[in-house]
Parts: structure tokens; C-alpha cells; sequence
């Protein structure tokens, strides 16, 4: 069996939660939680980076991060089921995917900056810096949400949002009303969305 180590606040991990349920594949993966700032966790021996989401294959080895992770469940699942196979469709749903882990990355330093950092030694313009990243992202997708079949780039967008909503108060969703509606009518065509909810 193949064994996921997570967090379930992570967005990157829930990508890969969903990932593997759409390719029926939740039932030959444990969930383990790994607390990455745990010195004394088995996640630092697995990977040496020591984050989340970690998937341990059944010879024992890892992979890592999430983009990886979601490539090795699409080939194991049989191959251009949410990573497509065509070359126009696989780079767009890369890029989409690539703009929803970029919101993510963006959110969790400004997490970082706001929740770890004492006040004292917060960094304005870095904050300033990572929220003008989400803030052009959220533009862009509310302009041109994911569109056809679901694939990895509908499911990181969807996990950016649920971040953004779990971290930030889903502040994102007054001024981008067309993509409030994609995630909404995203959550109903994949229920493993909100059956990952923290």
C-alpha cells in the first residue's frame, strides 16, 4: 500500500487527496499526518526536505512534492486521466496547475510572515509583494476560470481557493464573482473537494 503523508490545512496535500480519488485510487493509499516542524518525525528520514505532501511508495522510496506526486498517480490510474496526454491540453492544464500552486505558495508566505513572524519583525513590502501575486492570479482565473474536463489544473486552482477561504477568511470571493461560481459548481461535480474540507 501506498502511504501519503500529510497535513489536512495543506493545499498541496489535498490536491493530491483529490487527485487520487478522481483516478479511483484512495483505497491502495493510507493517510498518515506528518507534523513537518517536528525535528523528531519520520517525514524529515522520508524526505529530506522534510514537507507535505510525501508519498511513500510500497519499496519503501518517496516522491515529492505534490506535482510529482499527481504525475505518478495519473500514470499509475493508466495515464492521461487528469494530466492530459495531447500537448495542447497537457501544457494547459500544467500552466493552470503551475497558477494554482503559485496562489498557494504565494498564501502560505504571507501566512508565514503574518502568523509565525512577531509583529515587530513583519515585513510589510514581502507581504505586499506576495499578495500582489494572488491578487493578479485571482484576476486572471476570474477572467478565464478552468474550462472542459476537470484535470490537475482545475484541482489546484480549487485548492488555492479552498486556502484562500480556510486561511484569509475567503476574502478573494468579493471581487471575483465568476470564479466563486467555478468553484462552486466545481465542488458539485467533485465531492472529494468538500469531503476534504479542514
Amino acid at each position: 500500500m501506498l502511504i501519503l503523508r500529510y497535513s489536512p490545512a495543506s493545499p498541496y496535500a489535498r490536491k493530491i487527496r483529490i487527485a487520487a480519488e478522481l483516478l479511483g485510487l484512495s483505497e491502495r493509499i493510507e493517510i498518515a499526518a506528518a507534523d513537518a516542524a517536528d525535528p523528531a518525525d519520520s517525514l524529515r528520514l522520508q524526505n529530506p526536505l522534510g514537507k507535505i505532501p510525501t508519498l511513500i511508495l510500497e519499496d519503501g522510496s518517496a516522491l515529492y512534492d505534490s506535482r510529482v506526486i499527481a504525475e505518478y498517480l495519473d500514470q499509475l490510474a493508466g495515464a492521461g486521466r487528469i494530466i492530459p496526454r495531447e500537448s495542447t491540453a497537457r501544457f494547459g492544464a500544467l500552466r493552470m496547475q503551475a497558477l494554482g500552486d503559485g496562489i498557494n505558495d504565494a498564501a502560505l508566505l504571507i501566512r508565514y510572515e503574518t502568523f509565525n513572524r512577531p509583529e515587530a519583525l513583519r515585513y510589510d513590502e514581502a507581504i505586499a509583494l506576495q499578495q500582489g501575486k494572488i491578487d493578479r492570479a485571482l484576476g486572471a482565473l476570474d477572467a478565464a476560470p478552468p474550462t472542459g474536463s476537470v484535470d490537475i489544473g482545475h484541482i489546484a486552482v480549487a485548492c488555492a481557493l479552498g486556502y484562500l477561504d480556510l486561511r484569509f477568511s475567503g476574502a478573494w470571493r468579493e471581487d471575483h464573482q465568476h470564479l466563486v461560481s467555478w468553484l462552486k459548481e466545481f465542488a458539485r461535480a467533485v465531492p472529494a473537494f468538500d469531503a476534504t474540507k479542514v
